[in-house]
């Protein structure tokens, strides 16, 4: 149960996709312009990271080596064709906002490193439980960043102009450069907050190194050398 609640937690914070591994910047800052979609946006993602993380549990001892990655894509771009059919049918408005972007969760690099360094090498519960983690992290990160850009860009929240009385909207924050201004606000923010210190690059100083196993072959060719 611990070691169930700590997977899950992981994405929340820890290894929070966007806040902290800094993946998936493309969908972040280019449908962050107001919180509703980003909150559509990291919803679609979660679904499409939890049914390609089962599926891919699931029949792992299945998949050649070979084409291993090729079989992911195809099982991620059938979730993200289900979830596509679901929003044209039900939220076509978000569907329309969302364009493009919706298509791509399949090149979506959350997903793929998520199926590639956990759901191939862990069991159906805990590859269910990374997918929430990471899905929900992944939607918190852009809803807060579609909710800052919104509040300052457009004087409103989910719709409701709330800034009215307060100080004129400033059309910068909702444009790319706002976009990226505020994201390293928040992760600027974010690093205080959890004192995270800077750190050298290479695999031993990556979150995910114990999980994707590189760590240990990095550190063996450092001692062979």
């Amino acid at each position: 149960m611990k070691g169930g609640l700590k997977v899950f937690l992981n994405g929340l914070i820890k290894e929070n996709p966007v806040l902290v591994l800094m993946l998936g910047m493309c969908p972040s800052l280019a449908v962050t312009t107001v919180a509703k979609n980003g909150i559509g946006m990291g919803l679609a993602t979660t679904f499409v990271l939890l049914g390609s993380n089962v599926v891919i549990s699931l029949i792992k001892k299945l998949i050649p080596k070979a084409v291993r990655l090729p079989s992911f894509i195809v099982i991620i771009a059938g979730f993200v064709t289900i979830i596509g059919f679901l929003m044209k049918a039900y939220l076509p408005e978000l569907d329309k906002a969302l364009g493009i972007y919706l298509s791509l969760i399949v090149v979506n690099c959350i997903i793929l490193a998520r199926a590639e360094i956990f759901a191939s090498q862990n069991g159906v519960g805990k590859s269910a439980l990374d997918a929430l983690g990471m899905g929900f992290g992944f939607t918190l990160a852009l809803f807060i960043l579609g909710s800052v850009r919104e509040l300052l860009g457009a004087g409103t929240w989910m719709g409701l102009t709330v800034t009215k009385d307060l100080f004129e909207p400033i059309h910068f924050f909702v444009t790319p450069a706002g976009g990226f201004f505020v994201f390293g606000v928040i992760i600027a923010i974010v690093g205080m907050i959890t004192n995270r210190q800077p750190k050298s690059a290479g695999c031993q100083n990556c979150p995910s190194a114990q999980a994707c196993g590189r760590a240990g072959l990095e550190n063996t060719g450092k001692e062979n050398a």
